[in-house]
């Protein structure tokens, strides 16, 4: 049973993930990520950003908070 499932999510491919940009994305973008919860306002409030690591240097997110959401930011 359990290899079926595999089977299936193998056969599906992987979910299109849109990227959002952590200088140019919305509030409601941000808010929107998958694990994040309400983060967006944090995030705005210490833009600009050269890079995502930048969540945690500048200490804008948990570490827990930024290995969730750290495959859908971008920075351009």
């Amino acid at each position: 049973m359990g290899d079926a499932a595999e089977a299936a999510s193998d056969a599906a491919g992987p979910r299109a993930v849109t990227l959002v940009d952590l200088n140019t994305g919305s509030l409601s973008d941000l808010n929107g990520l998958r694990g994040g919860g309400s983060i967006g306002r944090a995030i705005v409030q210490r833009r600009p950003y050269a890079s995502i690591d930048q969540l945690l240097s500048k200490r804008v997110l948990s570490r827990a908070t930024y290995d969730k959401i750290k495959d859908q930011v971008t920075v351009r």
